[in-house]
């Protein structure tokens, strides 16, 4: 998937005429405080933090000012900033409206019923994963008679919106679900969709873009907003590799297996971090560039979770040895392995002639792990 960031996804809002606030984007104090005075952005203003995690308001991300002497102090608290894992290095800044009501609405895709749907809530502003269920309305949306007025309909009484609101909402959920469908959607969101006199204006704008549709849409080919470096470098390789806030690294075979590990050293008190799907590489000298790849994470401990299948544990076994050798000795960390299936007595031999421990038992392993991590910073 391709995450926007909230200036990007705005972007692609105004195309298709989603009303917006009038705003802009800064990457310095210096030109922020320049889109004030120059009247390019009015005051007061917002201005908030370019990252792709949610809760900036109650992290010190956003921020309120009303003189471009306020606007550059208060980008300057702001860029550099650490946000859950995200160094900000743009910001937004928008002007500050007189809004009565806040509101949720979004377009995304319902993988058990295998449909869109359209979600609509009164309680906007806030995560919608903290809504009580039965104040968000789903309407599943059939793709070939699409968004219908009566779907509209019930949403514009879902939010209690009437008259003119009511019509601006009609016309706004047409050009969401334009945009869901032309630019390949998995989400379209806006949190809070405010009510200001009588329309609506998208004070945020999240969207995120299903990647296998990439060939139809070059031009996000270069968004790296949802990557890290490390992440980028594993794309390029063609590795399946992400970076989470723990400090075990997780090394599996499959989705599925990467996914259970996860859970299973969470169930024990660890923290993952990175992990790498092999998937069923059985090339050694994959392996090793993919463990290389995550030693530069610097993980505190490294749980190898292989079931041998297209993938054979003395591949993986020959790989993980080699990357280890190059892995500079200041740098080195606790690794414990688990192989089972396809030529496992081979591939436990290589590891175990390595100093490397190999616990068959998933429990018993998952545990070692996570005690291995536990002294380590």
């Amino acid at each position: 998937m391709v995450k926007l960031a909230e200036w990007r996804g705005k972007e692609i809002f105004q195309k298709y005429g989603i009303p917006l606030p009038k705003g802009h984007v800064a990457r310095s104090a210096e030109e922020a405080e320049s889109l004030v005075r120059h009247g390019t952005v009015p005051l007061p203003c917002v201005i908030k933090a370019q990252v792709l995690a949610g809760g900036r308001g109650k992290g010190g991300a956003v921020k309120f000012a009303a003189t471009p002497e306020e606007v550059r102090a208060a980008a300057t608290s702001i860029l550099g900033l650490e946000f859950k894992g995200e160094r900000v290095k743009e910001l937004l800044l928008e002007e500050k409206l007189a809004l009565s009501q806040e509101l949720y609405v979004s377009l995304t895709l319902d993988r058990s019923s295998r449909l869109p749907v359209l979600i609509a809530s009164g309680r906007g502003g806030v995560e919608i994963e903290s809504v009580d269920d039965h104040e968000i309305d789903r309407q599943p949306i059939h793709p070939f008679p699409g968004l219908t007025g009566y779907q509209k309909r019930r949403a514009a009484k879902v939010l209690g919106l009437s008259g003119g609101r009511a019509k601006s909402l009609d016309r706004l959920l047409d050009a969401l679900w334009k945009l869901f469908n032309s630019e390949d959607a998995e989400l379209v969101e806006i949190n809070p969709l405010a009510v200001v006199g009588d329309g609506l204006v998208a004070l945020d704008a999240k969207v995120i873009i299903e990647d296998d549709a990439a060939f139809r849409h070059p031009e996000y080919a270069d968004i790296r907003d949802d990557r890290t470096p490390l992440e980028e470098i594993a794309r390029e390789k063609e590795i399946a590799f992400v970076q989470l806030d723990g400090n075990i690294g997780v090394i599996a075979n499959g989705a599925g297996l990467t996914m259970a590990t996860l859970d299973v050293l969470s169930e024990f008190g660890g923290r993952p971090g990175v992990f790498l799907d092999l998937g069923g590489t059985d090339d050694p000298k994959k392996v090793t560039e993919a463990f290389l790849l995550m030693a530069q994470a610097r993980p505190s401990a490294v749980f190898l979770n292989i079931f041998g299948g297209v993938t054979r544990c003395d591949t993986v076994a020959k790989g993980l040895v080699e990357a280890m050798r190059q892995v500079p000795a200041s740098e080195r960390f606790p690794l414990v392995a688990r192989i089972r299936g396809n030529n496992e007595a081979e591939g436990v031999e290589i590891l175990r002639a390595a100093g490397i421990t190999s616990i068959p038992q998933l429990k018993e392993s998952a545990q070692a792990v996570v005690a291995a991590a536990g002294g380590r910073p």
